[in-house]
């Protein structure tokens, strides 16, 4: 689950993190009223967004006139800003933030994370904030520090937090504010089960304080039951209405951009599913895992979503039963596609636990379906019927 940057500041304020002040604007009615209130001499205006690249596509400006902030607002709020996180379609501005303006000396970059590869937290460091971290990787890699920990519900040792800021150089206060800064980005990881903490830039100031000057937060979905001050934060505004719906239906379901609908049970198989989609020549129209033990409603239920999408011309079910039975998979098919009057071709493929009673239900159903023999045919003949 991601956040704003504005709801990131907030906790990392409340845990004691330097951020600037700031004020959250949510509707245009509200623009003049909450801008007199400021007092600073210049101001950064930023659309709130779950994308990043704002800054270039016109959603980040500095701003020095009152005048000119009220105006630069109203004409952002409402705006799409595509960058190259939210594709062509672009995102619509529905939150602006304002805060102080902070006179830069120099930009750093921060992060930590949950590194799956290892079961370790990855601190990532660098000198180049303000930029693509995958482009400073690539060009600059010796730029960039990562420190991998164990887990532990204290935080980092002396010699772990040293490590991790050594190659900012920072003296003097500096160096005990960003030595704090780790232990406060631990903590919330743990506390707020946090998958990633992002802080970028990371800045000097003139005056020479240490300021998280942008944050970004994601979360742990699994974990949100456990943690609804963090589920109230999600902005549904920011989803995807499919994938919303899915997460009512405890489906995983993320939309792609591609032909053929996709609907599998366990993740491994779903990524393989769409792997040879793409190796006969399409691409997938989304990824969606029913789980292994897929009631009938549920299995209607992804059916119905799959249909939603209007550029699915044909649909693969790739069910493995083991859990899940086949005859059960094979009813909330055969339900949901009379009740939405299938019309693209569909092609399924069973295996496992009913699968023979699974194939029966279907070939009864009078509807068009293909029946295939493994993956490599199944992929095969949706990609034929859809041409």
């Amino acid at each position: 689950m991601n956040i704003h940057e504005y709801q990131a500041k907030d906790i990392l304020r409340e845990y004691g993190a330097p951020v600037s002040s700031g004020i959250i604007v949510k509707s245009k009615n509200e623009i003049e009223k909450k801008i007199s209130e400021l007092q600073n001499k210049a101001y950064v205006l930023k659309a709130q967004i779950h994308a990043g690249g704002r800054g270039k596509a016109g959603g980040v400006k500095l701003i020095k006139e009152k005048s000119e902030l009220i105006f630069e607002a109203k004409k952002m709020m409402g705006k799409v800003l595509i960058t190259h996180q939210t594709g062509p379609e672009g995102k619509k501005v529905k939150r602006l933030y304002i805060e102080e303006a902070s006179e830069i000396s120099k930009e750093y970059y921060l992060s930590c994370l949950i590194d799956r590869q290892t079961s370790k937290i990855a601190f990532i460091s660098s000198t180049e904030g303000g930029m693509d971290i995958e482009k400073v990787a690539i060009e600059s890699p010796e730029k960039i520090k990562t420190v991998k920990i164990h887990y532990t519900e204290n935080s980092p040792t002396d010699d772990e937090i040293e490590e991790i800021v050594s190659i900012f150089n920072f003296e003097g206060n500096q160096l005990e504010e960003s030595k704090n800064l780790i232990k406060i980005l631990y903590k919330i990881l743990i506390e707020k089960d946090a998958s990633l903490i992002e802080i970028n830039p990371l800045i000097i100031t003139k005056q020479s304080k240490l300021v998280c000057l942008d944050a970004k937060m994601n979360f742990d979905d699994n974990a949100t039951f456990r943690r609804p001050e963090i589920l109230k934060l999600r902005d549904l505004n920011e989803e995807e209405p499919a994938e919303i719906e899915a997460s009512k239906n405890d489906l995983a379901y993320i939309k792609l951009n591609g032909s053929i609908g996709c609907m599998v049970n366990g993740a491994g198989l779903a990524m393989a599913t769409m792997d040879i989609i793409k190796l006969y020549g399409q691409e997938p129209a989304n990824f969606l895992d029913v789980g292994g033990g897929a009631s009938k409603e549920k299995v209607t239920a992804a059916f119905k979503l799959i249909l939603a999408d209007q550029n699915v011309k044909g649909i693969l079910i790739n069910i493995f039963g083991g859990i899940m039975r086949c005859d059960v998979l094979a009813q909330g098919v055969v339900e949901a596609a009379k009740q939405v009057n299938l019309s693209v071709p569909l092609v399924v493929r069973l295996a496992g636990t009913n699968f023979m009673e699974g194939r029966d239900i279907l070939d009864k159903s009078n509807l068009k379906i293909l029946s295939a023999s493994d993956l490599n045919d199944a992929a095969k003949k949706i990609v034929e019927a859809i041409k």
